[in-house]
């Protein structure tokens, strides 16, 4: 399938973001796999392939999550929880380590799962248009949350949050 090609990788990269299991990883973006191939039926071309792509196998990892972890939503971080902390120290710096990517991935998959979303794809490069397309929200609202999130993992990351 040419989306699979043209987009596997971000596939790939999309499913870590939800699923740190190994396995679980693997059956996720099988689901993926089998959603964007029964959805291309419906796929009338009123958006781009990437966004649809996107919008379909974000709603499939967030169906995944979701009943996978319904009992852990509780223990998900909203961008509500931020507080106003500003940190020193370069992000940049700590950003170069394997140990600091680690630790930013397990605090994402902490996230709600709209949260989680909407910082995956601004991970991916799409802009708060595009991000508004896939999640359904404005894009005002989509850069008010990448903002917000933003502030959250790093007052998350700074403060050694063990996720």
């Amino acid at each position: 399938m040419e989306s699979i090609e043209q987009f596997g990788s971000a596939l790939i990269r999309l499913a870590r973001g939800y699923e740190s299991d190994a396995d679980r990883r693997r059956d996720l973006l099988q689901e993926i796999h089998v959603a964007l191939w029964k959805s291309f039926a419906a796929f009338d071309e009123r958006c781009s392939l990437r966004t649809w792509v996107y919008r379909v196998s974000h709603i499939t990892a967030m169906k995944h999550i979701t009943a996978s972890r319904r009992l852990r939503l509780n223990a998900m971080y909203s961008i509500e929880e931020v507080p106003e902390i500003e940190d020193e120290r370069s992000s940049a710096a700590l950003a170069d380590s394997q140990d600091s990517l680690r630790r930013l991935m397990e605090l994402i998959e902490k996230l709600k799962p709209l949260d989680r979303q909407v910082v995956l794809l601004y991970l991916e490069d799409l802009s708060a248009e595009e991000i508004g397309e896939v999640v359904g929200l404005s894009a005002r609202n989509v850069a008010t949350k990448i903002h917000r999130i933003k502030k959250l993992l790093t007052t998350l990351f700074h403060s050694g949050v063990r996720p």
